[in-house]
């Protein structure tokens, strides 16, 4: 059983290099990640809007992939919630209405600001940068975030990437204080 059950939103799973990462993080035992059909079609949507070399039947077999590996991943049910939530921006309620339905803990964002801590409390739900959220894991559960990292930066063929050129990946993509700890964490000898 994990320690934390979460819904990535799609912001979280827009970038190749983060999907890669929190999917990887959602195939241990820390984390049990959740999303829905509609937060898939909203990153998807967003990566074919701004990359004309990825073709939509590329983007549905990375989701397909993601439903099928990471189990119990896809969560139904929450449509009837929507209406009864209030967030700054509406088109963020199904995130929240999928987190209540699939009882997560946290709503893992790059739009903290979406998601006020006085809407969220009365779930029980709060929402954390991708970031905070990795510190979090580390002291949680430390190797199994090194080694979903370091299984991550292994696959990476084309160009593969030494661990300073990953760490630096990570840091690009908003991951900067978790980088910095995973230097120490798990990559010093």
């Amino acid at each position: 059983m994990a320690n934390l059950t979460v819904i990535y939103d799609a912001n979280v799973l827009y970038s190749a290099v983060l999907r890669d990462f929190f999917v990887e993080l959602a195939l241990t035992e820390a984390v049990e990640a959740r999303w829905t059909e509609e937060i898939h079609s909203e990153w998807m949507r967003n990566v074919l809007a701004n990359r004309q070399d990825i073709t939509p039947e590329r983007l549905t077999r990375t989701k397909n992939l993601m439903d099928f590996y990471v189990q119990n991943s896809l969560v139904t049910g929450y449509e009837e919630i929507i209406p009864q939530l209030e967030l700054p921006d509406p088109g963020d309620r199904h995130v929240l209405a999928a987190a209540i339905k699939s009882r997560s803990r946290f709503i893992i964002t790059f739009n903290i600001r979406d998601f006020p801590v006085q809407s969220l409390a009365i779930y029980d739900i709060q929402a954390l940068h991708p970031d905070n959220f990795i510190l979090r894991l580390l002291t949680i559960d430390r190797k199994a975030v090194c080694q979903a990292a370091e299984k991550q930066r292994r696959r990476l063929k084309n160009p593969p990437k030494t661990i300073d050129e990953y760490l630096a990946t990570l840091e690009e993509q908003g991951l900067i204080q978790s980088a910095a700890l995973m230097r120490q964490l798990c990559y010093q000898n």
